[in-house]
């Protein structure tokens, strides 16, 4: 027998609109996610420029709209003139945060040049790890200036005339971790913030900028961090960062990690009343967005990769190369739908990352790149989840995790989409034993037809994608029914969907 479930969609009960950037991702100069990921002139489909075609072809379908980079962890000793200018002057570097080397033929000259191949903006962090903010507002000049001085000019006689008009800039990385290279205290880092800010927005008025909120929620400075660097800085940023990974090996059972979309949609309103508490102490009319850069599973506990990546100082090192199982794919389908439906605080969220590095996008040295099973959620929401959010009200039995989250066996959202004439439906079903029929009460829109169902499932949690063979995707069918107000759904037990209605 299934389990039963509702929810009520009403016309005018809103979350608000997604911002595109809630689908952003993450490249950072790790492992391979840049080389023989997104570059290798050697690859068969390189370009002229040495970005691999295959890997650009999957990213473009994904219509990831903005990339943050260079990191990261990496960003904090980063020196970022190395990676601009002619290749054959460029230095070799080591690479203090993961013990590489990194060759510096991909910087921002180059990425810029990707990111517009990928049809995709770039979230730009800078180094207030090693360096501070003269250095991040000679960047800024670099990538952003329009008027004859030092950096623009390097700008235009390394061959780029026009400026890169990047946009959004994170003022360094997870600054309160003691892994970060000159990692601070959250005061001192609000006062190089702050000054940072004030001189980028200098150089160039329109950008916005995303503070360093704390590394993860389980930090002992979690909410003391986000409070002081926001008293620090509030008058000049814009967005403070979430950055949460899940981990299976965490969780006592399948149905704790199932059950993490619960603890990410705790964590998203806890910092956004952190933030409303210090516009109301400094009676700003300003009021500080979230940006959930960095965001993915991530079982820690298996570093990856093959047996060299444990040797430091090597280049191109197969480390954080995450498999994704099935299991996987259901949850950051669940975390999806928590961000869309925190759509109203969250404008910018980065699945970290987007290739080869715990990443939807793998890749073979020289050979073939595949789809892992988290690409699929990730695919749909990107492309279908544009529009406006609704509040739609689920009822249906919960379970209580190990650790005392409530989670519905139903982790759902709505999006009315941009041209106001589609609704998609995403819905999890939680339980691992039985299906769900869900009956959907859509209210004040007039009759509605159902038009098609996309599922993904598969009955072993474990299963996962390789190069030549893929476990997990998705089926599409064509559904059936008159148009109405109510409609009913199956949901399988354990599968991630998508439908699509027709407003008539």
């Amino acid at each position: 027998m299934s389990k039963q479930a509702k929810m009520i969609i009403h016309k005018e009960y809103k979350k608000g609109i997604i911002d595109p950037k809630l689908y952003g991702s993450f490249i950072e100069h790790l492992g391979r996610a840049v080389y023989t990921g997104i570059y290798e002139p050697n690859h068969p489909t390189a370009d002229e420029n040495g970005f691999r075609q295959d890997v650009l072809e999957l990213v473009k379908a994904l219509k990831v709209p903005a990339v943050r980079y260079p990191g990261g962890n990496f960003v904090s000793g980063y020196r970022w003139e190395d990676g601009t200018g002619d290749k054959k002057d460029r230095p070799v570097s080591a690479d203090l945060a993961w013990h590489t080397i990194e060759p510096n033929e991909v910087g921002i000259d180059e990425f810029q040049d990707w990111a517009k191949k990928a049809e995709t903006d770039i979230i730009m962090a800078v180094n207030l790890g090693t360096r501070g903010p003269e250095d991040a507002r000679n960047l800024v000049e670099y990538c952003n200036g329009n008027i004859k001085t030092q950096y623009a000019e390097m700008r235009r006689k390394n061959g780029f005339d026009e400026p890169f008009s990047i946009k959004y800039w994170c003022l360094g990385n997870e600054m309160d971790g003691h892994w970060q290279i000159c990692h601070k205290t959250a005061s001192e880092y609000g006062r190089v913030a702050l000054e940072a800010g004030k001189l980028m927005k200098m150089i160039d008025p329109n950008i916005e900028l995303v503070i360093c909120g704390s590394s993860n929620y389980n930090m002992d400075t979690f909410g003391t961090w986000e409070w002081t660097v926001l008293n620090e800085a509030y008058s000049v940023v814009d967005y403070i960062s979430l950055h949460q990974y899940y981990s299976r090996s965490d969780c006592k059972s399948t149905e704790d990690f199932l059950g993490r979309a619960s603890h990410m949609d705790s964590f998203i309103k806890g910092v956004a009343a952190i933030c409303d508490a210090v516009q109301a102490k400094k009676h700003s009319k300003k009021k500080i967005h979230l940006s959930f850069d960095e965001w993915n599973v991530w079982d820690m506990s298996r570093w990856g990769g093959d047996a060299e990546a444990d040797e430091p100082w090597r280049e191109k090192t197969h480390i954080l190369e995450q498999i994704y199982t099935f299991e996987d794919a259901l949850l950051v389908g669940s975390m999806l739908s928590t961000l869309q439906n925190n759509c109203d605080r969250v404008k910018i969220a980065c699945m970290a990352q987007l290739v080869n590095v715990i990443a939807p996008i793998m890749t073979e040295d020289g050979g073939k790149a595949w789809k892992q099973t988290i690409y699929y959620p990730y695919y749909f929401a990107s492309v279908y989840g544009r529009g406006e959010c609704l509040d739609a009200k689920v009822f249906c039995d919960i379970y209580r995790t190990s650790d005392g989250y409530n989670v519905p066996y139903v982790c759902a959202s709505v999006v009315l989409a941009e041209e106001k004439d589609k609704i998609y439906i995403f819905a999890s079903n939680l339980s691992l034993e039985e299906d769900t029929e869900l009956t959907l009460c859509f209210e004040d829109f007039g009759e509605i037809t159902p038009v098609s169902k996309t599922e993904l499932y598969c009955e072993d949690l474990k299963a996962v994608n390789t190069k030549d063979c893929e476990a997990v995707s998705p089926t599409t069918v064509a559904l059936s029914g008159r148009s109405d107000t109510s409609h009913t759904i199956s949901l399988r037990k354990h599968s991630w969907n998508m439908f699509e209605f027709k407003l008539n």
